[in-house]
């Protein structure tokens, strides 16, 4: 993926197992529990493209987040306050290869960042 694509899109749920039944039945995904990540069954589009997770409702976290791929998470946490936005999440770890934070933009919408490599490092 490119930087600025969506890449991972999470849905809050207060019961996984009856959200991942509505939502394969619904639109045919393949939701499952990937090891390392129990309780947040993650889910794929049948392009095999589009996916995200069935992430706990929290009250913070009441609508669906879309997740957006950048090259450098601290570079677009900085261009992001330069622009009215508010930072989260600073940048935390997913894997040894991979990082997430969260910002609101001026109008308090949150939205997800995504940096990872493939190359280990």
């Amino acid at each position: 993926m490119a930087h600025g694509d969506i890449t991972h899109i999470d849905i809050p749920v207060s019961d996984t197992g009856r959200a991942a039944t509505f939502y394969e039945g619904l639109f045919g995904w393949q939701i499952a529990e990937v090891p390392g990540y129990e309780g947040y069954p993650m889910w794929q589009a049948p392009n095999k493209i589009s996916g995200g997770g069935l992430a706990p409702r929290s009250e913070d976290f009441t609508q669906p987040r879309s997740y957006v791929e950048v090259d450098s998470i601290d570079e677009t946490l900085d261009k992001v306050r330069e622009a009215g936005g508010t930072v989260v999440m600073e940048r935390s770890e997913i894997s040894p290869t991979s990082w997430w934070a969260i910002f609101t933009d001026p109008d308090g919408n949150h939205v997800g960042l995504y940096e990872g490599t493939t190359d280990g490092g």
